[in-house]
């Protein structure tokens, strides 16, 4: 009888990586929900420029009135790649301005720089120049209310290289969240605030008077898209404070966890920008970045914000 030895039992050491991290593996990468109806554009071309979010609209010249057609297949293609990027449009303050109004009416924002007139919020950057909200993962005022439904930015100035930005599909974060994370935080509700975003370039004195104009807000954490009815991460780490009914550090922990979604290569899109470009978002479906890696020189861009709803 011919005996065959067995093979030797192989053993690893032990090792993990901390929990509540990024792994690796395959993401759902959806762009748009499973029962939505996708038709062609017959108004203008678009280019995707990453996997569900980001595309380029060509043939469309910004500095003249929408027709109604237009507005609904802009509005179409916003809701279905989330952000859109128009090159070399060149607006004056009041064209950026009815652009924009399109989608409902214009959030001022009395934090900030303002270019000609207190609806255009300016940033002018260069090495002497204040910091703002750069180099940070955000949705805009969140702290609101009734955040942005979106921004149209344009850039005036353009530093020879760096300077550009990135927005993340936070849909697709949410998505692809662990099945156990989506229990924790389905109806949860977490508190916005404009001190900590603020308060990392702005004095205490001047933010305080503020403080009774924007109360701290609650917000759902995943919020309902209203066009789309994806279920959307609505945390960020420039705003958010805190998870309603946790202990601070079981909440930070969860918050931390949450912020980090954004960062995933797989959710972005990147835009390098040349003068008179103009990027449109969806605030509500939506964090950007901007990256400031372009001292010592300037960079000059101007946004105007669109009234959004209270999120459910």
């Amino acid at each position: 009888m011919t005996v065959t030895a067995s093979a030797p039992a192989v053993f690893l050491r032990e090792a993990r990586v901390p929990g509540d991290g990024i792994h690796e593996g395959r993401r759902v990468l959806r762009r748009v929900p499973e029962e939505w109806e996708e038709r062609p554009y017959e108004l203008f071309r678009l280019v995707p420029r990453a996997r569900t979010i980001g595309a380029e609209i060509l043939g469309v010249d910004l500095s003249r009135p929408l027709t109604a057609a237009l507005r609904a297949e802009l509005d179409r293609a916003l809701l279905e790649w989330k952000v859109l990027f128009f090159r070399a449009q060149h607006l004056t303050s009041d064209q950026q301005r009815a652009f924009a109004r399109g989608w409902g009416g214009l959030e001022t924002n009395p934090l900030l720089a303002t270019g000609a007139g207190e609806d255009i919020v300016r940033f002018d950057k260069g090495d002497a120049a204040a910091p703002t909200f750069e180099n940070v993962w955000h949705a805009d005022v969140t702290f609101r209310e009734r955040p942005a439904l979106g921004a149209v930015l344009q850039l005036r100035e353009v530093p020879p290289s760096g300077g550009d930005t990135l927005w993340a599909d936070m849909a697709a974060a949410y998505d692809n969240l662990p099945r156990e994370v989506k229990d924790r935080i389905d109806g949860a509700r977490a508190v916005h605030d404009f001190i900590p975003g603020f308060a990392r370039f702005t004095p205490p004195e001047r933010l305080a008077p503020f403080q009774e104009m924007f109360p701290p807000v609650e917000h759902p954490v995943v919020r309902t898209h209203p066009g789309t009815g994806r279920r959307t991460l609505f945390v960020n780490a420039s705003f958010t404070t805190r998870v309603v009914g946790m202990d601070r550090d079981e909440s930070d922990r969860l918050l931390r966890f949450l912020f980090q979604q954004a960062h995933v290569p797989e959710y972005q899109v990147r835009f390098r920008w040349e003068p008179g470009d103009i990027a449109f978002w969806d605030n509500r479906a939506t964090q950007h970045y901007a990256v400031n890696d372009y001292g010592p020189h300037r960079r000059v861009a101007e946004r105007v914000a669109i009234v959004g709803d209270r999120p459910y």
